[in-house]
């Protein structure tokens, strides 16, 4: 079982979509990086899943 889930998860401001249908899990002492060129989201997602910004549609399960 994961230790954080995340299914199907949307984020969008305006008509600019942040991300679109993330779907990735985390097992419990597991590492793990997000990489991407500058804009892309990975501060929003990590925002989300801290939950200090709310998403639109999916689901983050802890």
């Amino acid at each position: 079982m994961p230790y954080l889930d995340v299914k199907q998860l949307n984020k969008h401001y305006g008509s600019t979509k942040v991300f679109h249908n993330i779907d990735f899990s985390v097992a419990e002492g597991e590492f793990v990086t997000l990489l991407g060129l500058s804009g892309c989201g990975k501060s929003t997602l990590l925002r989300c899943l801290a939950g200090l910004t709310p998403v639109d549609s999916g689901q983050i399960l802890l």
